[in-house]
């Protein structure tokens, strides 16, 4: 098969599928006439974020079989045109749910240990220990929404830290095991100290979190997404944070993504939107990085590699 890459992955993709007789064509510099272009005789398509495969991509890809997504979420795909077309869609959530994981807990403990404003004061000469006082995560309950590939995975790390566990998913169920309790979204809102979102992005999703949700919990909470920007409501969030119902937040995603997640900006944004921007990156209650849950070497390799043994399943 012609297998376009939209974008650059690890290379064991490419190197794996050319000694299983593919050929393999970069289309990383090309804008989206020239892939438009190239597609009409291609039969797989390989990409990450830089655009969006929408119905008018697809009806020019006729002869296109596959997309396969080196990541976990889908959104930049039209499914639903895709699985028109009869365009398999494979992505490979395996690979990175791991290095999700172990992020979100990194940045619960910097957050609860005051690691980043600790670490600045230090390197500036101040040694404030009551002031840097911290919480432990052992005793606190967590919620979390969603028990796919990275809530699972996020879950079955967090029980060495001795939470009590509470989970949620619409679509999932009987997932109750030693450490996880399977909850509806009620028992979250009664029980959790810490809120953690684990879904796609979705019209469902979209801004999930917002001023109604927060306002369901009957303790001050924690809040931790490193799925989506875009399903927090940050205006929202940072008003409950001035509150006080929100204690902090650890954010990897900013709904101020663009599609391609390499870049933000917020510069047109209005108003409200800024003086969100300014108290995020001037509170000590707030942990933030640049959508790199997921981004490790490790898990850079690993998403081909499970990429390359979805693809060489396909039957055609």
């Amino acid at each position: 098969m012609n297998i376009l890459f939209v974008d650059t992955v690890h290379p064991l993709l490419e190197i794996s599928l050319r000694k299983s007789g593919h050929i393999c064509i970069d289309g990383s510099s090309f804008n989206r006439e020239e892939l438009l272009e190239k597609v009409i005789s291609c039969e797989g398509l390989v990409i990450r974020s830089r655009i969006r495969i929408d119905r008018s991509f697809l009806e020019v890809a006729r002869r296109l079989k596959f997309i396969a997504r080196a990541g976990a979420g889908m959104e930049n795909i039209d499914i639903e045109a895709a699985h028109e077309f009869g365009i398999v869609c494979l992505n490979a959530p395996e690979g990175n749910r791991d290095a999700v994981a172990e992020q979100a807990i990194a940045m619960i403990l910097s957050l609860f240990n005051n690691l980043n404003s600790a670490d600045r004061e230090v390197r500036e000469g101040k040694w404030l220990r009551e002031a840097n006082r911290g919480h432990e995560l052992k005793g606190k309950v967590v919620g979390i929404i969603g028990y796919g590939n990275t809530g699972s995975s996020f879950a079955k790390k967090l029980s060495g830290f001795d939470c009590t566990i509470l989970v949620y998913d619409k679509y999932k169920s009987g997932f109750s095991n030693y450490f996880v309790i399977e909850s509806d979204l009620q028992n979250i809102f009664e029980k959790a100290d810490i809120l953690s979102l684990h879904v796609p992005l979705s019209d469902e999703t979209e801004y999930f979190v917002n001023d109604a949700f927060i306002r369901n919990f009957r303790k001050n909470i924690w809040l931790v997404n490193t799925s989506r920007g875009k399903c927090l409501r940050m205006d929202d969030m940072v008003y409950h944070m001035k509150e006080g119902k929100v204690l902090g937040a650890c954010l990897d995603v900013l709904e101020y993504e663009d599609i391609s997640f390499e870049k933000f900006d917020i510069r047109h944004s209005n108003i409200q939107k800024l003086d969100t921007w300014q108290y995020l990156i001037h509170s000590r209650r707030v942990v933030l990085s640049p959508h790199i849950a997921g981004w490790t070497f490790e898990s850079h390799q690993r998403i081909s590699e499970v990429l390359f043994e979805k693809i060489n399943k396909l039957k055609f």
